[in-house]
């Protein structure tokens, strides 16, 4: 019988908690968490606002806690970990004990731009900050609104506001939409995508500050011009909650490291999802991968683990879809270090397939997405490719393709 606390209630969170519980019905799970709401998936928030259903934002049910028989402490914000005593540290001064530890605090906005913690500077990183922001536009406050950060959220939430009436703005730094996650030409289908539905695209122009003038909040470029809107949001990136971590002699960089047991460097303490800094699966180098089935699987390895477990990550994967735009777009992998680029456009549709030595270490689909899946296959068993020639980025490239003899040999098992 296990004494488990888990920092974190999010996807990451609740599913080290159902492991936790299968694994180890005896014993003792608390979760901690800095909201008032019940376990629920930031990647559904959007769809929440704009449809109105709870069954995709609570994926587990409002009731999870209860039902694993978690003790759950909302609104409890973690402040320290005391290593030496086993113990986690909350406002005020409470302390949690623990025999296993498992950190799945997930991720905060990171905006690098002078004033951004003005009040009047809103985000969508949190329900409760998308709350707040949702409640100005539904109260009417809110007829336009300027987005700074032109990458995945950015753009999600720009699509939302304007289904939701409100005229939107984006303003990002570099010339084309989704710059992390998109290579130019592909990104020219998100950015026409947004033009269409009436977002106004204001690239390649830096935002210096956010500043305070008379009429409310307002976002100066680099030269001076500023701009106004009845919302301001920023949407410039996302970093890992560990400040709390401080002093406690965990190696962090930009989350807190771990192994290939999702171990960091501290006996008992374990790490998943958006906090993680886990190897990639292709590179072998750590990075945060802030997607939700890297968090859900990396969570049920640290839990297992936790509890005496002896489990390998494979590592984790890039993949980012967006099917709101009208235009459907899946990225997966990296476009780095490719030393070829298969690629094919065709009216409404455009497919990039980055190789290295041969095998793919990306791929970009736009317009048409229904071979991601076997691209992604290919991508994760490292099949050798060249024999398909250009044939890899046709429109008629799919499971057909790959299971013909008459145009690639069986791949090995």
């Amino acid at each position: 019988m296990t004494r488990a606390v888990i920092i974190g209630t999010g996807p990451a969170g609740i599913t080290a908690a159902e492991t936790l519980r299968r694994l180890d019905p005896a014993g003792t799970v608390t979760a901690l968490t800095l909201e008032p709401f019940p376990p629920y998936s930031p990647a559904a928030m959007a769809d929440h606002f704009l449809t109105g259903r709870d069954t995709t934002l609570y994926w587990k049910g409002r009731d999870i806690s209860e039902r694993l028989g978690v003790e759950e402490r909302r609104e409890a914000p973690v402040i320290g970990v005391d290593v030496d005593n086993n113990e986690v540290v909350l406002t005020g001064g409470d302390r949690i004990p623990y025999e296993v530890l498992i950190v799945a605090s997930g991720s905060r906005l990171h905006a690098p731009i002078e004033g951004a913690e003005l009040p009047g500077v809103l985000d969508f990183k949190s329900l409760r900050k998308a709350e707040a922001l949702m409640l100005r536009v539904r109260s009417g406050e809110a007829r336009n609104a300027l987005i700074v950060g032109h990458g995945f959220i950015g753009v999600e939430l720009a699509l939302m506001l304007t289904d939701l009436g409100v005229s939107v703005r984006i303003v990002g730094r570099r010339p084309w939409v989704m710059p992390r996650v998109l290579d130019r030409p592909t990104s020219e289908f998100a950015r026409a995508a947004l033009e269409g539905r009436g977002v106004e695209l204001c690239l390649g122009t830096p935002a210096e500050a956010f500043v305070e003038t008379p009429t409310g909040t307002a976002v100066r470029l680099t030269g001076g011009q500023v701009l106004h809107a009845d919302l301001v949001v920023a949407a410039t990136g996302v970093k890992p909650h560990i400040e709390f971590l401080d002093g406690a002699g965990i190696v962090t960089n930009w989350g807190v490291h771990v192994d290939d047991h999702m171990r960091s460097g501290i006996p008992s303490i374990y790490a998943a999802g958006d906090v993680a800094e886990a190897a990639d699966w292709l590179t072998g180098e750590r990075y945060v991968h802030a997607i939700f089935p890297n968090a859900v699987a990396q969570a049920k390895i640290a839990a297992a683990n936790a509890l005496g477990a002896d489990i390998t990550y494979d590592g984790a994967e890039s993949m980012n879809s967006l099917k709101h735009l009208g235009v459907p777009i899946v990225a997966m992998g990296t476009t780095d270090g490719a030393d070829d680029v298969i690629h094919s456009e065709n009216p409404g549709m455009r497919r990039s397939v980055f190789l290295r030595e041969g095998r793919i270490i990306g791929a970009q689909l736009a317009g048409d997405i229904t071979s991601a899946g076997v691209y992604h296959s290919l991508m994760l068993r490292r099949a050798d490719v060249r024999p398909y020639g250009s044939h890899l980025a046709s429109p008629s490239f799919g499971f057909a393709s790959v299971v013909s003899g008459a145009l690639w040999p069986p791949l090995a098992s």
